[in-house]
């Protein structure tokens, strides 16, 4: 299939929310990416539900709700019942972590865990056939406009080799410093979601830079 693109609303106009919506919606994006920061687990605060829920109103495709908070599980309910699809807790934050993937498929979303870059792809070996996507994080969660991190390579490459093993059809989300420019390299080392905000909403055409990281024909061999 070819690789999902999840353009990131922490990088839309927030003055013209329903206008980058509308232009997600027409374009070949395939998810709308929304970043949730607590100011806690992160350094930097986002938006919570309000902001949630004016997306899903124009929104026409799934929306893919990263929790970089802390007790993720004490929202996941409003969150589902809000609008998300997809719900990513951060592996950092949930000390029951099966705990609470089950709680996100109860409440009716896919379910998916986010790694920090000092995280090792090892240490969701047990889980693995749980989950719906994992999400690793290629930049230090908190800010958009960071450099991409080299070593997220070999994670990716680590983790699909872990998830053919257990979990074949798992979904690897990528999402900090994405860009036209590297994108291919992630997708050849296993990667097949990508969260990208300011490459998107930076360039001169949106729609026709959506279109170009949705439309790379790269030879399927891995690295």
């Amino acid at each position: 299939m070819k690789q999902i693109i999840a353009p990131s609303i922490l990088s839309a106009d927030f003055a013209n929310l329903q206008r980058d919506t509308e232009m997600i919606n027409t374009s070949e994006a395939d998810w709308f990416h929304v970043d949730v920061m607590d100011g806690v687990f992160v350094p930097n605060i986002s938006f919570g539900f309000p902001v949630l829920k004016a997306v899903k109103k124009y929104a026409k495709k799934p929306l893919d709700v990263h929790l970089m908070i802390v007790n993720p599980e004490k929202y996941i309910q409003e969150f589902a019942k809000e609008g998300a699809d997809i719900i990513t807790v951060h592996y950092e934050a949930c000390t029951h972590l099966h705990r609470v993937v089950q709680i996100i498929k109860d409440a009716g979303c896919k379910a998916s865990v986010a790694l920090n870059p000092h995280t090792s792809v090892s240490l969701l070996k047990d889980i693995l056939v749980d989950l719906d996507m994992v999400l690793i994080m290629s930049v230090n969660p908190g800010f958009g406009g960071q450099q991409f991190i080299p070593q997220s390579l070999n994670k990716i490459v680590e983790l699909r080799k872990l998830a053919n093993e257990t979990n074949p059809n798992l979904l690897i989300e990528v999402d900090g410093g994405v860009s036209i420019s590297n994108i291919e390299s992630l997708i050849k080392a296993g990667a097949n979601a990508f969260v990208a905000g300011n490459a998107i909403f930076g360039a001169s055409s949106p729609t026709e830079m959506i279109a170009s990281m949705k439309n790379i024909d790269i030879n399927s061999t891995q690295i």
